[in-house]
């Protein structure tokens, strides 16, 4: 139980007493998608009383933003300017680090916020939505956390020194009650495919741009990954 405080302490900013050691959730990162239950959870919880889809789908962005602080989404935003950044490695990873924000910080942000916004208009059940691409997000952010190499020291490189090449396992079993959503299991598999895909393309992006990963990579990739699925479960 005190892994998954930490893990709520640190991935959401619900009042939960007194802080805990962090290093009960470093070693056990596996469990990134309990967060997502959460998140994803009271956001669903919420726009089921929200009859309409426009106001359903700005409800619900807002309130997994405000659950975890935005602390994710500075991540996108930082990795959107190096993204955007031209030049060598060292100019992409000043641009990422830097504390100002650029033009690709701000394009980034847009792109992935109005691309979920769109996608959960157009989802047939939009609180499964919200929570299926919440836990798939967190998912994703615990692979990461496992495969991708730091390049620099942080919060990351603290994670990854724990994590063990096994935790994807139990990272993506955590994600089969999914299934029991009243959703097509079809819809839901694909999600998780959609997933590993989009976590793929993230971790070698990143060790081509950046020579590795580091924290706001991993959060970047929960707001892209949770993008991703709406917008998927909206297409099927």
């Amino acid at each position: 139980m005190k892994s998954v405080l930490a893990l709520l302490q640190f991935c959401t900013s619900l009042p939960l007493g007194r802080p805990v050691e962090f290093e009960h959730f470093a070693r056990r990162s596996y469990l990134y998608p309990l967060a997502g239950y959460v998140i994803g959870g009271i956001a669903a919880g919420i726009t089921c009383w929200i009859a309409s889809p426009v106001v359903g789908a700005v409800v619900a962005l807002a309130t997994v933003l405000v659950l975890s602080g935005c602390n994710h989404f500075d991540g996108l935003l930082d990795f959107g300017d190096g993204l955007m950044a031209h030049g060598s490695r060292e100019k992409r990873v000043a641009a990422m680090t830097d504390r100002t924000t650029g033009a690709g910080a701000v394009a980034a942000g847009i792109v992935v916020t109005l691309l979920a916004f769109a996608g959960l208009q157009a989802a047939a059940h939009l609180p499964a939505a919200i929570l299926i691409a919440e836990v798939c997000a967190k998912v994703a952010m615990s692979w990461l956390t496992t495969l991708g190499a730091p390049f620099r020291e942080g919060i990351h490189s603290y994670l990854h020194g724990f994590a063990k090449p096994w935790f994807v396992v139990p990272a993506f079993l955590l994600a089969l009650p999914l299934f029991l959503l009243p959703v097509p299991r079809a819809n839901i598999a694909l999600a998780l495919a959609a997933t590993v895909v989009i976590a793929a393309l993230m971790l070698a992006l990143s060790r081509r741009l950046f020579c590795g990963v580091n924290g706001d990579v991993v959060g970047a990739t929960n707001e892209i990954v949770r993008a991703g699925i709406i917008l998927l479960l909206a297409l099927l």
